[in-house]
């Protein structure tokens, strides 16, 4: 729980603080669940790739997963709720930077880790970050593969880990007329939060969760969705629960407060949420009589995206 001001006259756990200059303040970690850590060195060309395991408890139907190394806020606050909830957290290490580069029969490789999730995606982020040859493309996706084969097979639900910066990826991304808009089946956009601020899923009833609790949220167009390579193409096209939860740098708080919710969502569910018709978008404005949304919109509650 995000708590601001607290006195506490029985210690009941331990209890851990994460300061949080941007925001001048603390988020207080009631220490339940200490993890267990194993780390698998992964022999990637002649770099070798650490990937971190922590499981905290016994939970295993959600797995929190943080690809992008250099985004160690959303790692900073999941591992103080994980301390709380429960649950599993796999982590890249790359000294903190986003592209895993690698050296392969003497030439230099470089790609993205939440583009190789497909053979067409490995190809596109291997040519954008490097060059492409058939070996390379081959090493990186038997990286892909080791990388799913850490989620548990009972996970029902993928957790992905990421932090933006200014307004560069945010909800307005995948409004009517932006870059992203065919991305998206359905958009709520909340004036109360920042436009940073956001969840990304393949779930109708994970969107519908978040967007009554007042967040940010899209709902990735499974069938139409741009073939990128990222981990939430890989899971819509399979029918996998994902949700990404992404704040911009340096939020822990905020950060903290939204992955509590969703985990709070995912216990209380804990199931697989109904398919609805292909024409069942949320009209725009539908939410707007909700009693639970208590703010008031930015551009329209929601959006009908048409294709």
């Amino acid at each position: 729980m995000n708590i601001r001001i607290v006195i506490i006259t029985v210690l009941l756990f331990s209890t851990k603080l994460f300061a949080q200059t941007s925001e001048n303040n603390i988020y207080l970690s009631n220490v339940v669940y200490e993890p267990s850590e194993k780390t698998i060195f992964y022999k990637l060309g002649g770099s070798t790739i650490p990937i971190n395991v922590l499981q905290y408890g016994n939970a295993t139907h959600f797995v929190c997963i943080n690809l992008h190394a250099n985004e160690i806020t959303s790692v900073q606050a999941a591992r103080s709720v994980l301390e709380e909830t429960g649950g599993t957290l796999i982590k890249i290490e790359n000294k903190q930077q986003r592209v895993i580069r690698f050296r392969l029969k003497g030439i230099n490789y470089g790609f993205d880790p939440n583009r190789i999730f497909s053979r067409v995606g490995i190809e596109q982020t291997l040519k954008e970050n490097s060059r492409v040859s058939p070996e390379a493309v081959e090493e990186v996706e038997k990286f892909a593969q080791r990388i799913l084969a850490l989620i548990p097979e009972n996970t029902s639900c993928i957790v992905a880990l990421h932090n933006n910066t200014e307004e560069a990826y945010s909800v307005r991304s995948y409004l009517p007329g932006s870059d992203r808009e065919t991305d998206a089946r359905a958009v709520y956009a909340d004036s109360l939060q920042d436009v940073d601020d956001i969840v990304f899923t393949t779930d109708s009833l994970l969107y519908r969760k978040m967007a009554e609790m007042g967040y940010n949220s899209i709902w990735q167009d499974n069938q139409n969705a741009k073939r990128d390579g990222s981990l939430s193409i890989y899971c819509g096209e399979r029918n996998r629960r994902y949700i990404n939860v992404e704040t911009q740098h340096g939020k822990v708080n905020q950060y903290a407060e939204m992955l509590q919710k969703l985990l709070s969502i995912i216990q209380q569910g804990n199931k697989k949420s109904p398919v609805l018709p292909e024409d069942s978008r949320d009209p725009a404005g539908t939410r707007t009589q909700d009693p639970n949304i208590k703010s008031v919109v930015l551009y329209q509650l929601s959006y009908k995206i048409s294709k």
